[in-house]
């Protein structure tokens, strides 16, 4: 197994630097086969990559990891330790505790855990108050060992303010960061480190754009090209970031760098958000289970390892294309806020 760089949490919980997300299990980006999902999951752990994202509204994720979890401890040897990072995503309405302790006892029943190593809390609606009764309970289970690490998903700066003001403590933000993406680094970078706040983001490959596979390609446009929700997703991104004729001018600035490390594109794209003030780690989707994909472990390895640096040199060629791109935080808001009217 690959020594692959951890981070500690507020809670103590560590984590691997580069997480696999298990979004792409969620039905979006193509059919999943469960047993397939589990025997693919094997590779990255043998890899050192044992740190997985979910959340209860991915569709099977939750129960794919439980599967594979209970695989892994009944192997007959020692099993490396997984470290399962879910989401707790109600819809708006009372937050009573029992309602609550009920989401989470669903989450460790799929995930065949006795104890949520990471609950990540995601609310739709800031005008709604509930959030805090909801974090309230939350915190009041992490006293009783329920969970390991209290998070948030998609709150904005303000938020996480009023959250961390309120006495809560909060590990970690689940947020969008990319070279497309740095609305972070606006606000949310600056709390996080006065607090010891990590963020873990999500969209540094914008999908798997971020790679030599879009370099030189004409602009995708249709379903058949963006099929999965990612793609479709991060296009928007790179639209509203100043649309496809910058985005080729930034493959090609990393493509130059990613020649002068030996590494891909989609490595140099995830090192320089890993590099970031406040950010612990770097999800990187997989798609488990769904035919014809692929594995990109060596890229995440690649990516985190200390031997990757960026220099003065490589971020000055990136900036130079960066500055070039419109202002999301005008344009879009702080950070979640595209999931919110």
């Amino acid at each position: 197994m690959t020594s692959v760089p951890k981070v500690r949490l507020a809670g103590g919980l560590e984590i691997c630097r580069v997480l696999n997300g298990m979004w792409q299990v969620s039905g979006a980006h193509g059919t999943v086969n469960k047993t397939k999902a589990v025997e693919a999951m094997e590779a990255y752990v043998d890899a050192g990559l044992t740190t997985f994202d979910m959340a209860d509204i991915y569709g099977p994720a939750e129960e794919i990891y439980g599967l594979f979890n209970s695989q892994l401890k009944s192997s007959g040897s020692a099993p490396p330790a997984l470290q399962g990072l879910t989401k707790y995503v109600p819809r708006p309405g009372p937050m009573e505790l029992k309602v609550v302790e009920k989401a989470l006892q669903r989450s460790m029943s799929r995930m065949k855990v006795d104890t949520l190593d990471c609950v990540q809390f995601h609310w739709w609606d800031y005008k709604d108050k509930r959030y805090l009764d909801a974090l309230g309970h939350l915190s009041d289970l992490q006293q009783e060992g329920v969970i390991r690490e209290l998070a948030l998903t998609n709150f904005d700066t303000q938020r996480l303010e009023e959250i961390t003001n309120k006495g809560i403590c909060i590990s970690s933000n689940q947020v969008q960061y990319s070279l497309i993406d740095q609305r972070p680094a606006a606000r949310m970078e600056q709390f996080c480190v006065a607090n010891n706040i990590k963020l873990l983001t999500y969209g540094s490959l914008a999908g798997g754009l971020l790679s030599e596979r879009y370099l030189g390609k004409a602009e995708p446009s249709s379903r058949a090209e963006l099929n999965t929700a990612s793609l479709s997703k991060y296009k928007n991104m790179i639209d509203a970031w100043g649309g496809w004729t910058l985005f080729q001018d930034l493959l090609i600035a990393l493509e130059t760098i990613a020649k002068r490390h030996e590494c891909s594109v989609a490595s140099v794209a995830t090192r320089y958000v890993l590099d970031r003030p406040a950010v612990g780690g770097v999800i990187i989707g997989c798609r488990y289970g769904v035919a014809g994909a692929g594995h990109h472990i060596s890229d995440s390895l690649r990516s985190c390892s200390p031997d990757l640096r960026l220099t003065a040199q490589d971020h000055a060629a990136i900036e130079a294309v960066t500055r070039r791109s419109r202002d999301l935080m005008g344009l879009i808001g702080d950070c979640g806020d595209e999931y919110r009217s």
